[in-house]
C-alpha cells in the first residue's frame, strides 16, 4: 500500500473549528445562525449573561442542526464556554435606540468591554476577537487598550456592511450584479464614514468612467453619488426606526469576516483596526481595505485616494479619536 502523505493544507480544513459569539441579542443570535447556515464553523459557542436567553437561543438552533452543515451549538452565561476558541465575536453592548447616534452609546458599553473582556481573553488567549459592538471604532480601540492584545488579532467589524450597503445601491443603480462591483466604505462605521469613489469600479471598468447605455440604468453623476452615499450612512437609523435592531446584513457581514479567517482567504475586507501612518494617520481605529486570514489582519492596503477622500479619512480620523479621548483613551 502506497505511503499517503496528506497535504499540509488538509489538517487546516479538517481541524474542528469553534466559533463563540458573545451576547445572545438580535446581532449575536443572527450572526449565530448566519454561522450555521453557511458551514463556517463545527462548533459555535453562545454566551449571554441572561441564563435563560442563552438556553432558550442553544435550543432553537440546535432543532435546525439537521439542515445545515454539520455543526454543534452550546451556550452558557459562563465565560468558560468561549474557552479555546479560534474565533470570538463580540456582539454584547447597549441597545441602540431611535435617534440615537453610535457614539452616544460608547460610555456604556465600554465599561461592560472592561467587565468581560479579562475573562474572555482568558479563555481563548489565541483566538482572533472581532468586535462587532456599536461604536465599533471606538470599542475597538478601547478593547484593544483593555485586553492586551496586539491590533492583527483584535480588529472592529468595521465598514465591511457598509460597503455591502454602497456596493448594492451602485449595483441597483447601474444594472449590474452586485459581486461585480468592488467599493469601499472607510473611516468610521458611522456618520462620518466616507465611500472611496476614485477607487471603485464595476467589471474593470473605473466608476467614474462607468457610461452605460441606457434607459434605466445611465452613469453615476455627482448627485448619485451623494444620494448613494447619505442612503449608505442614514439606512441603519432608518431600519432601526422601523424594527428596533439591524440584525440580518450585519449577521451575514460578521460570517464574511469569520470565514476569512478560518479558511485563510486572506481576502481584502474594509475592518476596523489601529492604523499607524496610514497615509499620516496614527492611533486610532477605522475602517480602510485590509488583508483578512487566518492571524487577524495582516496587512492594511494604501488605496489611491483623491484629496477629497483624504481629507475626508483623517476628518474620520479625528473625530474618533476627540471620542475616544472623552472615556479616557
Amino acid at each position: 500500500m502506497p505511503n499517503i502523505t496528506p497535504h499540509p493544507d488538509e489538517h487546516t480544513k479538517l481541524r474542528t473549528t469553534k466559533l463563540a459569539v458573545v451576547g445572545a441579542g438580535a446581532v449575536g443570535s443572527t450572526l449565530a445562525y448566519a454561522a450555521l447556515m453557511r458551514g463556517a464553523a463545527r462548533t459555535v459557542a453562545l454566551m449571554d449573561i441572561n441564563a435563560a436567553k442563552v438556553e432558550a437561543e442553544v435550543l432553537d438552533l440546535s432543532h435546525g442542526v439537521q439542515f445545515v452543515p454539520e455543526a454543534q451549538v452550546i451556550g452558557s452565561d459562563d465565560v468558560s464556554v468561549c474557552a479555546d476558541a479560534d474565533v470570538v465575536v463580540v456582539t454584547a453592548g447597549a441597545k441602540q435606540k431611535p435617534g440615537q447616534t453610535r457614539t452616544e452609546l460608547a460610555g456604556a458599553t465600554i465599561d461592560l468591554m472592561k467587565k468581560i473582556l479579562p475573562g474572555l481573553v482568558a479563555a481563548a488567549p489565541n483566538a482572533v476577537y472581532i468586535m462587532v459592538t456599536n461604536p465599533v471604532d471606538v470599542v475597538t480601540y478601547a478593547s484593544l487598550k483593555i485586553s492586551g492584545l496586539p491590533p492583527s488579532q483584535m480588529f472592529g467589524s468595521g465598514t465591511v456592511l457598509d460597503t455591502s450597503r454602497l456596493r448594492f445601491l451602485i449595483a441597483q443603480h447601474c444594472g449590474v450584479a452586485v459581486r461585480n462591483v468592488h467599493a469601499y466604505i472607510a473611516g468610521e462605521h458611522g456618520d462620518t464614514e466616507i465611500p472611496l469613489w476614485d477607487s471603485a469600479t464595476i467589471g474593470g471598468v473605473p466608476l467614474l468612467e462607468w457610461n452605460r447605455q441606457s434607459e434605466h440604468h445611465g452613469p453615476l453623476n455627482d448627485g448619485d453619488r451623494a444620494r448613494i452615499a447619505d442612503e449608505v450612512v442614514n439606512s441603519a437609523y432608518k431600519i432601526i426606526e422601523g424594527k428596533g435592531a439591524t440584525n440580518y446584513a450585519v449577521g451575514l457581514a460578521g460570517t464574511r469576516i469569520i470565514e476569512a479567517i478560518l479558511t485563510n482567504e486572506h481576502s481584502v475586507l474594509p475592518v476596523s483596526s489601529l492604523l499607524t501612518d496610514y497615509y499620516g494617520i496614527s492611533d486610532v481605529c477605522l475602517s480602510v481595505p485590509s488583508i483578512v486570514g487566518r492571524r487577524g489582519v495582516y496587512e492594511q492596503l494604501q488605496v489611491p485616494l483623491s484629496d477629497a477622500e483624504y481629507d475626508g479619512l483623517k476628518a474620520s480620523a479625528d473625530h474618533l479619536r476627540a471620542v475616544a479621548r472623552e472615556f479616557g483613551f
